[in-house]
């Protein structure tokens, strides 16, 4: 299934499904309120909603709670996240962004999965306008995918971590590259070269939804960026070093996990500008719009507005 937050033409914000290509389900108003009205509440008690939400036959477009995807507009699929952890686990990205640094990968990085907190709280949806920071000059892009915890735990071991995410979405990590670069010479970072933007969406989709593409504890699915229409980027999940199994035990080890935290993948190979180069394309400006695609899991497109003054 493929989970969606959205706003109604009247501005009001719900929580519900996609049912076919065209029709979004409002959960609490076809349920008659049994269903939570936020996505953050389903997720903590998902277990009692979905037999529920199973049960429930094919919504006609003229029921009550029913509307065209057209005449909704969506949000992230989770509005403000418990909290985004974003790992740092494609070795291609890691080895080509590092090299670009006149930098060899670090022994380290093979020995456990690192990762970083953003700002929950500046997550943006499909189609939000994206704000050039402050004293930036070098704004890009980072194809990544993201897993959605449904279930708490503490010290999860990887062979048992499947059991404790709920679904999937697509994550674009926008980052600040020139801010980036001279605050991380301290030794602590990144910060603002990061935290004004996360996008996530257009859905979240449920990992039993993914099951085909699973091959071993990883999925085929194909990943691609383009901006202004032109694709620059293609990689794949498969290819990823570290399995979100592997990132869920390193961020559970002696901290609990709950429900509506969200896990970033890092970077794909050739997933940011700062890894092909700019010989390849320039670094974003205002007007730009990158869309972001992942099989099976749709398409994120956020177009990038005037800078913030």
């Amino acid at each position: 299934m493929k989970f969606v937050t959205f706003q109604t033409a009247s501005g009001r914000q719900a929580a519900g499904w996609l049912q076919g290509d065209d029709l979004v389900i409002d959960m609490h108003a076809v349920s008659r309120g049994f269903l939570p009205q936020s996505i953050q509440e389903f997720l903590a008690e998902h277990d009692r909603y979905l037999p529920s939400i199973h049960a429930m036959n094919p919504f006609k477009e003229e029921d009550q709670g029913v509307y065209r995807l057209s005449e909704v507009k969506l949000s992230a699929p989770i509005p403000r996240p418990v909290s985004i952890r974003d790992f740092y686990a494609f070795e291609d990205h890691v080895k080509t962004a590092r090299q670009k640094r006149g930098l060899d990968v670090i022994p380290e990085w093979y020995q456990f999965p690192v990762f970083y907190f953003t700002n929950h709280l500046a997550v943006k949806g499909p189609d939000e306008r994206i704000e050039v920071p402050p004293g930036c000059r070098a704004l890009d892009y980072e194809l990544e995918i993201a897993c959605v915890i449904g279930k708490e735990g503490r010290d999860i071991p990887a062979s048992e971590a499947d059991a404790y995410i709920f679904g999937y979405c697509i994550m674009n990590d926008w980052s600040a590259r020139d801010l980036q670069k001279e605050e991380m010479k301290v030794g602590l970072g990144p910060a603002k070269g990061k935290d004004f933007a996360t996008s996530l969406g257009p859905y979240l989709v449920s990992k039993h939804e993914l099951h085909p593409h699973k091959t071993g504890d990883r999925y085929d699915l194909t990943m691609t960026a383009a901006v202004n229409g032109k694709e620059i980027s293609k990689g794949n999940l498969k290819d990823i070093y570290y399995s979100f199994a592997q990132m869920i035990e390193r961020a559970s080890a002696g901290v609990t996990l709950y429900p509506g935290e969200v896990i970033g993948s890092g970077t794909v190979g050739t997933g940011c500008i700062l890894e092909l180069g700019e010989e390849v394309h320039r670094y974003l400006r205002p007007g730009d719009e990158i869309e972001l695609t992942i099989e099976g899991m749709g398409s994120l497109k956020n177009k990038i507005a005037a800078k913030s003054r």
